[in-house]
């Protein structure tokens, strides 16, 4: 994480990841013609739909329409206040959801907003507080061995919410739907055929391209209705909701930003394993950004916001790094949510396992980016230290993700993905190395030979 000995160099390391590869590598700062930049902020809109907007909305009793206008807006102030240098989409976080309805159950959605505004704050805080003392404690705090781990545990931890979409229609209570998985399954084979068999254009909005196909086999499926489409006006505006001051949501909702601050250390981390520059020393930068985004969202009755694993999925795929494609999806979200009833109407009629389909596979890249972590760094699994922490990190991420267990701590609970990481570090930082002694290294081991 350290970058004194790395390379500032964006376009050599892009090039040595994607060596041996026809796909064509567009960077963070390079410029792209208008009409591909479309398709490819359409690709991220996309992804943005398939969980990262609409269901985690739905789920906390907010309106889907002004959540997805909401990112729109605040992924526009996360890109100004990091001068388009980190390529990330601010979607809706889902550590949010079990508080947000507990609040909105008993106060009312506009008492949440004010405990949603309250997380904003403790990003921009937490923000500030490391733009004074530096991200150098990170290092020791968050090494390689634990970053690994835990960008693994958000990928598989993610898991479940595709499976759910393909194998049950989103419905795991009706059972096995054969049908959805069908269509999930050919979205996923499309997507893996466009990335991987085509070039040019084509191989870079492979997301895009297989939604399409999933939607239109969907139709005489029949899972697809139009019904509420074609009863959505072309023009309008969602109905704003403003907070109301409430200290007990407040502190239910507030403390949760603490765990998503952890989840964006990690993300971050991705995003710099991706497009091949160290994104973490810009952490301020980019927790002053994702404040200033969420509280803006909490103050129009939208949800809380963190980087999502869907978009970055996207740039692992296609190869596409450039900032200024989110612009492109924005702006697509901030009018369909927005301004324009019929599309939002339109995105929400894309059956589930089309969703799901596409999600396996860009929650897949997620998991695979950890692993490339550890690879990429060369950590010594012979040092007992590092199999502690990476075995302690993915049996608890993965387990309580995966089960949707939480360990409940006064009006709120710890998702497992914070205690994971609590856990990393604490072994991190009491357990000793045994790099040095040697005593488990390879190179003293007589070679096993069957006699």
């Amino acid at each position: 994480m350290s970058t004194e000995n790395k390379t500032n160099d964006t376009s050599a390391n892009l090039q040595k990841a994607t060596q041996g590869k026809e796909m064509q590598v567009i960077g963070v700062d390079d410029k792209v013609a208008v009409p591909k930049a479309l398709g490819y902020g359409a690709q991220h809109f996309m992804a943005l739909i398939s969980g990262g907007a609409i269901v985690p909305a739905l789920l906390m009793g907010l309106n889907p329409s002004l959540a997805l206008m909401c990112t729109g807006i605040a992924t526009i102030i996360y890109l100004l206040i990091n001068k388009n240098k980190i390529p990330a989409y601010l979607g809706v976080s889902f550590a949010f959801i079990s508080p947000v309805v507990m609040v909105g159950a008993t106060q009312g959605i506009s008492a949440a907003l004010f405990g949603i505004m309250g997380a904003g704050v403790i990003y921009l805080i937490v923000g500030v507080i490391v733009h004074f003392t530096g991200t150098g404690w990170l290092d020791k705090v968050f090494p390689p061995v634990l970053i690994g781990a835990i960008i693994t545990v958000i990928g598989i931890g993610l898991s479940p919410d595709a499976i759910t979409m393909v194998f049950y229609n989103n419905d795991a209570a009706a059972g096995f739907d054969g049908t959805a998985f069908l269509i999930g399954l050919i979205t996923l084979i499309a997507c893996i055929v466009f990335s991987s068999f085509f070039s040019g254009f084509i191989s870079t909005i492979p997301i895009l391209i297989a939604i399409v196909i999933g939607y239109i086999i969907s139709i005489p499926l029949g899972y697809v209705d139009f019904t509420p489409v074609a009863e959505a006006a072309w023009v309008g505006l969602p109905e704003l909701v403003f907070p109301s001051v409430s200290i007990e949501a407040l502190l239910t909702i507030a403390p949760i930003g603490f765990v998503v601050i952890v989840e964006h250390i990690g993300k971050l981390m991705v995003i710099g394993g991706i497009v091949g520059y160290d994104c973490v020393k810009m952490l301020p930068k980019s927790l002053i950004g994702n404040g200033l985004g969420t509280m803006v969202s909490g103050f129009m009755g939208g949800p809380a916001l963190t980087p999502i694993a869907e978009n970055i999925g996207v740039m692992g795929v296609t190869k596409v790094y450039s900032s200024r494609v989110f612009w492109y999806a924005a702006g697509l979200s901030i009018i369909a949510g927005g301004f324009c009833p019929k599309l939002a109407a339109l995105i929400l009629s894309i059956p589930a396992p089309v969703l799901g389909g596409v999600s396996l596979l860009l929650f897949g890249t997620i998991a695979t980016s950890g692993i490339r972590v550890l690879v990429d760094n060369k950590v010594d699994f012979n040092d007992n230290k590092n199999l502690m922490v990476c075995s302690t990190v993915l049996i608890i991420g993965i387990g309580m993700m995966t089960s949707f267990i939480s360990i409940p701590v006064g009006d709120f609970s710890l998702p497992g993905l914070l205690v994971a990481t609590i856990a990393g570090v604490v072994i991190n930082l009491v357990v000793p190395s045994t790099a040095s002694k040697g005593d488990f290294a390879s190179d003293d081991l007589e070679p096993f030979t069957m006699e």
